[in-house]
């Protein structure tokens, strides 16, 4: 199905807003905690939880709310986005998420064009960040009707505290995340690592949901 402008727009501006939340949050938290890093996290933590949540709801009826090019990316290998589509969205998400990181500095009276110097790196954070990706991809496609919104959420933002890599999940966050050196933030070169794992984990989930569906077509075929 084609999709309309409103569709790239809601991308935009959505992954604009949720960088926002994610990266104003942590400056912000940043500069409250006093230098207590849990408390930091849990600031960050539930900003990113409601702002999802809200972005969700106003936004999945225009565009399905992706905000993230590996959900994108599923959405086209399970046909329900046109490659065209896909490609438009993908440079909404990733413009929305550069545009979200300079806001929040315009904010913060910060330096508008920076890079984060905050390494990221090691086994265990690639396998956190594919095993994040992975999770959130199943509970995108398997959430019930009209429940996605609160389920991404709350995945998401458990996602944060049991993986070692916080969760990010999202390679249009990684790149909005990479150009602010704050709380927030991740090395350049710590990104593509990070995009990578996302992109493992997103075709694991979609593996793991395919899986899913031949088990239950087998199961209807031997009753």
């Amino acid at each position: 199905m084609m999709k309309s402008r409103s569709s790239f727009l809601a991308e935009l501006i959505g992954t604009m807003s949720l960088l926002m939340a994610v990266i104003g949050s942590g400056v912000m938290a940043e500069r409250l905690s006093s230098g207590n890093i849990g408390l930091a996290l849990l600031a960050n933590t539930l900003t990113t939880v409601f702002a999802l949540y809200v972005l969700i709801e106003i936004f999945s009826s225009i565009s399905g709310a992706h905000f993230n090019p590996v959900v994108s990316l599923v959405m086209l290998l399970r046909g329900d986005l046109k490659f065209v589509n896909f490609c438009s969205y993908i440079c909404a998400q990733l413009s929305g998420a550069i545009l979200g990181a300079w806001l929040v500095h315009l904010m913060f009276n910060m330096p508008i064009f920076q890079l984060s110097t905050h390494v990221r790196f090691g086994v265990g954070q690639f396998f956190a960040e594919a095993l994040a990706t992975a999770g959130l991809l199943i509970v995108i496609l398997l959430s019930p009707k009209g429940k996605t919104s609160s389920l991404v959420a709350c995945y998401i933002g458990a996602a944060y505290w049991f993986t070692a890599s916080t969760s990010f999940a999202n390679p249009a966050a990684v790149v909005g995340r990479m150009l602010s050196d704050s709380f927030a933030g991740i090395a350049p070169s710590s990104s593509l690592f990070f995009i990578t794992a996302e992109i493992a984990g997103a075709l694991s989930g979609w593996g793991i949901y395919k899986l899913f569906h031949t088990m239950d077509a087998s199961r209807d075929i031997a009753t």
